[in-house]
């Protein structure tokens, strides 16, 4: 039998950028006319019928999935939803990614990921459609370039069945739904992946510089979490390329230069501003964006000394046990991540060994080892750097997997099909469903009461259909073909019900989690507890995604009630997603089917989640609403924000998402009162800079308008008038 490592009709000629009707024909032979409008349906001449037709149908089915009952989420992170409605009314709070229009603090975020949202915002207005459609696109798209990048040096099926495994994954139907910087990285980075795979077959500069740029944009959404996979594409790049050493190496500088320019512009204008005149860099302690970067969004993350961060810069637990959870080589598939993303991780494992064995005698060129290298490199470099890292740690960071994970299983299956009559590609094509339906079965075990019915037929299948996997080289096509396919439904029919079950349900919080309730229970922070102090998690709802107890069950430091525990946001008020019409969002955080708060939690007075703006506390806040900078000041962003989006005005968010942040000092708010820029102080929310701040900032302004202003009770709200002293 030949051995193909690629269809032939992919010459470098074609794959130079241009499309493949524009290569030369052969001799005696006509490529068939397409006109302009009719390509677009009929895909490349040498396809057949079916592929663009399916790979349309791929695409409107994941859109129509992602978009299905979209507005249940609300707000979804009301956190972020502000930085998007001030960036709407602010082109200064739109570039800086300021939390409210008056400019006094930004996100702990670069802005990137709040631009195309705020733009949508700008246009079609402020809804929870605006928000979130931009993020359905993105997961779309995202859909796209796996695709893409699968088919070009595979098969069509490939393509799909990488597309496929990707919508369907249960972190990335979630993520796709939510307001996250996680949507807009993992497209970039998927984006990048494909364009490093492009430099790769031709050697051409533009593709390594364009894959550079995306690289830079990545980090202008999530900082250094956008560098993880650049060990692995360089490397790749600089050993497999099909040019000289030297101009390798020179195409590897010119990448770096583009991944600078792209996404040190930005930083460089934030610091370079006059910090006087531009909002406080948010989570950062000396109002640094650098310092932002490499503190609590970066180094901190790894080691767990995050100054000013929920877990008071502590470091992590002794026994492998961090604040956020059990660290070591199986984080990925324990019971607080697996049912996220773990579902086809060991097939992937499997089929990446396998497609390395079956072109390891191929040239160092080799465009489809180098694929594999590309996208399974990502895969594990990121997997190790999630499963050790001892910092904050959310299950809905692995969507940054998905899309790694999506390509080497399509790359895999289509690789070890093309060579079934192997025994030793049938084998491994039968261990990889073998073992997809195997751990499909222990993970959805782990919530007994959730489709019962599933497991035995998940398994079964995927044995019947590795049984005639053994032995596809002999059968006959339409043999082999029911076997492969009744493996892809054993795989995927788990993880496709976890999707089912996530799109059904409206999201909403700081933290959020894929699947049914229960699916991802929290148990190994300090005494059990998944968050620092042991206790209770954040909920999901009524009493959902319990951690597995902690000392005395206080989840937080200093014995606090986690969201989803019971426990009373400090206004005495349940967050329940309000829009600004005054129409409440069943599905938000405290709603029955939100996943975040509980039965009236605020979430850590409002760390978390925020409070749900009654009419007459919009009343009292919208009135001279226009004749202050900001109608209110709450300690923390989440508690700010909820005000924020339910009167449509500027709340300053004190302390910023931790109420940690120094920003303001009591002096520069002082100075704020006093030139009548702020109308009122709101009650309670955040931290009050207990959690690990250097400032206590926070706790200081608290004091002071306690014992300076007068009190205004509205339902069970309180807020104090700054502009009535109590003397």
């Amino acid at each position: 039998m030949t051995t193909h490592y690629g269809p032939a009709v992919h010459t470098p000629a074609e794959n130079d950028g241009g499309p493949p009707s524009e290569a030369p024909a052969p001799p005696g032979h006509h490529r068939p006319r397409r006109s302009r409008f009719g390509r677009p349906w009929r895909g490349r001449p040498e396809d057949p019928r079916w592929v663009r037709p399916a790979f349309l149908a791929l695409l409107t089915a994941t859109a129509l999935l992602y978009l299905y009952n979209l507005d249940a989420s609300g707000w979804a992170n009301s956190f972020y939803s502000a930085a998007v409605q001030a960036g709407s009314q602010s082109w200064k709070a739109f570039f800086f990614g300021s939390l409210d229009a008056g400019n006094a603090i930004t996100v702990d975020k670069p802005p990137a990921a709040l631009w195309p949202m705020a733009l949508a915002v700008r246009i079609f207005g402020l809804s929870s459609w605006s928000i979130l459609v931009p993020e359905v696109l993105m997961g779309v798209g995202t859909v796209a370039v796996v695709y893409a990048a699968v088919r070009r040096r595979f098969s069509p099926a490939a393509g799909l069945i990488a597309g496929a495994v990707l919508a369907l994954t249960p972190v990335a139907a979630l993520m796709f739904r939510f307001n996250n910087p996680d949507a807009l990285l993992a497209l970039l980075m998927s984006l990048a992946c494909y364009l490093v795979v492009r430099a790769l077959e031709d050697g051409r500069s533009k593709w390594l510089v364009w894959a550079g740029v995306a690289i830079g944009f990545a980090f202008l959404a999530k900082t250094l979490q956008a560098f993880l996979i650049l060990p692995a594409l360089a490397l790749v790049y600089g050993v497999c390329a099909p040019v000289r050493l030297r101009r390798r190496l020179g195409q590897l500088a010119l990448a770096t230069a583009a991944i600078v320019v792209s996404g040190g512009w930005w930083v460089a204008v934030v610091e370079l501003w006059p910090a006087s005149s531009r909002p406080y860099v948010g989570g950062s302690q000396n109002n640094s964006f650098l310092e932002l970067t490499f503190g609590y969004n970066g180094l901190g993350r790894l080691n767990g000394e995050e100054t000013g961060s929920v877990g008071g810069g502590g470091g992590p637990g002794g026994g492998g046990g961090g604040q956020w959870g059990e660290t070591g080589w199986d984080r990925m598939f324990n019971s607080e991540i697996g049912g996220q993303i773990s579902w086809l991780l060991p097939a992937a494992l499997i089929l990446l060994a396998a497609g390395l064995l079956a072109t390891r005698r191929a040239a160092r060129t080799d465009a489809v080892r180098a694929s594999f290298l590309v996208w399974g490199g990502s895969l594990l470099t990121t997997a190790a750097v999630f499963s050790y890292m001892a910092g904050i740690f959310h299950q809905y960071y692995t969507v940054a997997l998905a899309p790694y994970l999506a390509a080497v299983v399509g790359m895999g299956a289509a690789t070890l099909w093309e060579r079934r009559g192997r025994i030793w590609a049938s084998l491994a094509l039968a261990a990889a469903v073998t073992a997809s339906a195997a751990w499909g079965y222990v993970l959805l075990g782990r919530t007994p009461e959730y489709l019962p019915w599933l497991r035995m037929p998940v398994l079964a299948g995927g044995l019947v259909a590795a049984l005639g996997l053994v032995f596809a080289g002999r059968l006959g096509r339409r043999t082999a073909l029911a076997a492969a396919g009744l493996g892809l439904v054993a795989s995927l029919a788990a993880p496709t019900a976890y999707t089912l079950s996530t799109v059904r349900e409206g999201h909403s919080g700081s933290i959020v989690t894929a699947g049914p309730s229960g699916a991802s229970m929290r148990g190994g922070g300090p005494g059990g507890g998944g968050f620092p102090g042991g206790g209770n998690a954040p909920g999901r709802g009524q009493g959902q995604g319990q951690s597995q107890g902690g000392p005395g069950g206080g989840g937080f430091p200093g014995g606090g009630t986690a969201p989803g525990t019971g426990g009373n946001n400090q206004n005495g008020q349940a967050p329940n997603g309000q829009m600004p019409n005054g129409q409440s969002n069943q599905n938000g955080p405290a709603g029955e089917g939100g996943r975040m708060g509980g039965a009236g939690g605020g979430g850590m007075g409002g760390l978390l989640n925020g409070a749900e703006v009654g009419s007459e506390a919009k009343k009292l806040l919208a009135a001279d609403a226009d004749s202050y900078t900001w109608v209110a000041a709450a300690v923390g962003s989440q508690n700010a924000a909820s005000y924020q989006l339910g009167t449509g005005e500027p709340v300053m968010a004190i302390g910023g998402f931790n109420g940690t942040d120094p920003s303001p000092t009591l002096a520069q708010f002082k100075e704020y009162v006093a030139d009548g820029r702020i109308h009122y102080f709101i009650a309670g929310g955040g931290t009050g800079g207990g959690m690990g701040g250097d400032s206590g900032s926070a706790s200081r302004i608290t004091s002071w308008v306690e014992a300076t202003f007068k009190e205004v009770t509205v339902g069970s709200a309180t807020f104090y008038d700054l502009t009535a002293p109590t003397d």
